[in-house]
Formats: structure tokens, C-alpha cells, sequence
């Protein structure tokens, strides 16, 4: 119990950082007490607030769905919590995932929490932060991020459809696994890309992600590409004789110096523990960020056309007729990337476009796959950047007009087109 109230008394202490949409300390009391009387261990979980939690507010750091209460519970929160896991609170993160800064959400930017760390370790970072230009936390899933960063929680469960859970991991300096596509349940989290979408895990270290992911893998019947998968992977006792494939079209225009230095930096000291590394072309790749925005647009048009206040949800006064009303609730209740990503989409899916634009993608993204699995055939990992440089200050990214969000998708989003796993 005493773990869970440091975690509580943690989230009260970095509110500052406003990694939590909703507070459930009270919830995460009574699941402890619960765990202790099963005779478990109670350990504090933070929960993206696209996953659904039963009776509590799942937002999607969204004005459309302020007051969406769901009846059940995602499975894979579910199964954390039948093994312990308290939630602590729900995260806060870009409107329904669309984003990789966290700065984009109806409740707010989520801060990063590096100047608590420091603070704490009685260090200092270049520069000082003030109210106004902080460091970003990345995203979307930042606020999970933060929240494992600042210890509110042992472990955060987010989504990751094109780097959501890595960008954020990266730039908060905690671990960050997305999973092969299938191996978690997608019941009961929101969806974005159908096709994409998978629940990911943020901690402390990667023992710890493994830990979790064997807690919550298992197939569920209420998600049909839920799958099992065989946990007798490659065991490595030394990184001697690893092979490490860097490819190389990642070293492209956007990647900055200190981004090349930390990646090379890498590349060194495994090479100095026995791996061996070697140069390997990814050629489609420099296709695979369109691909993705395609893709990713096309299932937005399609998952977003739900909430159009009618069965739930944000519901517009401007009710003149059926067009006018679900106009007027989109445009008061979706900020403006959602907007622009579900014209996008509509476009894309036309008849006179799908072709040219959505099916090619498709075939794209096939080629992308299978091009990758061909190179990971011969080798045992890619090593890879999680960004194009380190976490900037939220003035760098007002002044791109926020382009440092599409660079860095170029450096994740691949693995998700392959269904692969990373970390």
C-alpha cells in the first residue's frame, strides 16, 4: 500500500507537469487493497486516456468526449489490474493520438518532467525553463511518459501508431516497447489506425517492459487480430557475435549532428562489446512516411465518423438540420489537426482518388514489410534513431509550424507498417 501513496503523493507533487487527465487515487486505493487481500503485490499503473477504464472519464484529451464514460474496461488495463496494478490516474496526451509533441490536447501540453529529475539529482539543464518555452515531452503518449519519468507510476500503458510511445520514451529518457502488432489486445482502446494501433508499455528499464508485456499477452476473443505468439525468441547471454544492421537511408537531411553523434555513439559500443555491425538499405523507406500520413488519414475519416453528437459524445446547440448539426459538433469539439486529417482521408478514399492514393499505399506499405523482413531475415535488430535530435523547447516547435513533428515520424513509423516489434 505504502507504494501506491508515494506514487499519489508523487502525482500531486509534479501536477505542474500535467501528465494526468483524470486523477484516480481513489480507484487505485481500493484496487490495492483488493490486490493485498488476493495476496498480490500492488504496484501503480498510469493509463493513456484512449484506453477505456470502466465508469471513468476516457477523454481522448478530447472536448468531444469530456463526459464519455465507458461501461468496461480495456483488456489489457484489465489483466494488469487481476495481477496487482493500481491506476493511478489517466494520461494526457495530442487529441485522440494525433501528434508527436503532447502539446495538442484539449486539457493542455504536457510538460516534461526533466527539471523535477534534476532537481532531484542536483544537476542542471542548458539553459532555464521558464512558464512560457519548457521542454516538450513528446508524444503522443507523453504524459505517460512523464508520468513513468517522474515515478507516479511503475509502468504506463499508451498506444503507439507511428512512434507514439518511442518519441516520448526518448525524449523523457525512459523505456519505451511497442510490440509486434497482434501480441496485445486492442479491446478497448480507441482506435486511429485499425491497421497500426498497438498498446505499448513505458518503464524504467527493459526487463521491467518485459516484465508487463508477459502480465498482459495472452489471445482475447474480443480482438480478432489478437494472436499468439511464440515467446521462444533469440536469447543473447553477451552482445558478442550480435549482428546489427544500420540502415542507412535514416541518415538523411533531417537527422541533426547530436541525433548522428548519440546513434553513432551507440554504434561504437556495441561494436566494443563483440556485435557485429553492419550498413544495410532500407531503399522503400524514403516512401514510408507518405505511405503512413496516407494510410493514417484514410482510418481517421473512417474511426472519426462515430462522433457526430448524435449517439455520444459533444452534442452542438446548431441543430437547423442533420448536416448542420454534425458540421457544427465537429468543428467545436475536434481542434485542427483531427479536422485536417479527416478531410485528408475523405479525400483519399474518394472514388476518383482511392486508387491513385489509398491503394497504392497499400502496396506500398507491402513492399515496405516485406523489405524490411528481408534484411532482418539475415540479421538480429536494426538499430535505428527514436527522433531527428534531442527534446526541444516548445518555441522551436511553434516557430517550425511544428515541421520537427513530421521529421520525426519518419524515424518510426516503419516498424509499424511492418507490424514489427521495437524498443
Amino acid at each position: 500500500m505504502q507504494v501506491i501513496e508515494e506514487a499519489i503523493g508523487r502525482a500531486i507533487r509534479f501536477r505542474d507537469c500535467n501528465a494526468l487527465i483524470t486523477e484516480t487515487f481513489d480507484l487505485a486505493r481500493q484496487q490495492a487493497a483488493a490486490a493485498l487481500d488476493r495476496g498480490l503485490t500492488p504496484f501503480p499503473v498510469v493509463v493513456k486516456d484512449c484506453f477505456t477504464l470502466q465508469s471513468q472519464p476516457t477523454t481522448c484529451a478530447s472536448k468531444s468526449l469530456v463526459n464519455f464514460r465507458p461501461p468496461y474496461t480495456a483488456t489489457t488495463v484489465q489483466r494488469l489490474i487481476d495481477k496487482g496494478g493500481c491506476v493511478i490516474g489517466k494520461s494526457n496526451h495530442d487529441e485522440f493520438s494525433m501528434g508527436t509533441s503532447s502539446l495538442l490536447g484539449y486539457f493542455g501540453p504536457v510538460r516534461n518532467g526533466i527539471k523535477h529529475v534534476n532537481s532531484e539529482q542536483n544537476s542542471q539543464i542548458e539553459g532555464e525553463e521558464n512558464e512560457d518555452d519548457f521542454i516538450v515531452a513528446g508524444g503522443s503518449s507523453g504524459g505517460a511518459a512523464v508520468a513513468v519519468q517522474l515515478g507516479m507510476a511503475d509502468v504506463g500503458i499508451a498506444s503507439d501508431t507511428g512512434g507514439s510511445i518511442r518519441n516520448p520514451a526518448a525524449f523523457t529518457g525512459v523505456f519505451g516497447l511497442k510490440p509486434t502488432y497482434g501480441l496485445l489486445s486492442r479491446s478497448g482502446l480507441v482506435p486511429l489506425v485499425n491497421s497500426l494501433d498497438s498498446p505499448s508499455i513505458l518503464c524504467q528499464s527493459a526487463s521491467k517492459c518485459l516484465e508487463y508485456l508477459k502480465m498482459m499477452h495472452n489471445v482475447d476473443e474480443n480482438d480478432s487480430t489478437s494472436n499468439e505468439h511464440s515467446d521462444k525468441g533469440n536469447s543473447f547471454k553477451s552482445l558478442k557475435g550480435l549482428r546489427i544492421g544500420i540502415p542507412k537511408e535514416f541518415h538523411d537531411e533531417n537527422l541533426s549532428l547530436e541525433g548522428w553523434q548519440v546513434w553513432n555513439r551507440a554504434a561504437n559500443r556495441l561494436a566494443k562489446a563483440g556485435a557485429r555491425i553492419v550498413s544495410v538499405s532500407l531503399p522503400s523507406s524514403r516512401f514510408s512516411l507518405n505511405t503512413y500520413h496516407v494510410i493514417c488519414a484514410a482510418d481517421v475519416a473512417s474511426n472519426m465518423a462515430r462522433y457526430d453528437g448524435v449517439a455520444f459524445g459533444h452534442r452542438s446547440e446548431i441543430s437547423n438540420s442533420t448536416h448542420a448539426l454534425y458540421a457544427a459538433t465537429r468543428s467545436e469539439s475536434l481542434n485542427s489537426v483531427v479536422r485536417k486529417r479527416i478531410f485528408a482521408g475523405n479525400y483519399f478514399l474518394m472514388r476518383r482518388h482511392r486508387k491513385e492514393y489509398f491503394e497504392r499505399a497499400l502496396l506500398v506499405r507491402r513492399v515496405i514489410a516485406s523489405e524490411l523482413c528481408s534484411v532482418l531475415s539475415s540479421l538480429d535488430l536494426l538499430l535505428v534513431p527514436s527522433a531527428s535530435g534531442s527534446a526541444p523547447r516548445f518555441s522551436e516547435l511553434w516557430e517550425s509550424n511544428y515541421m520537427r513533428e513530421h521529421h520525426d515520424d519518419f524515424y518510426t513509423q516503419s516498424a509499424n507498417l511492418a507490424g514489427k516489434n521495437i524498443i
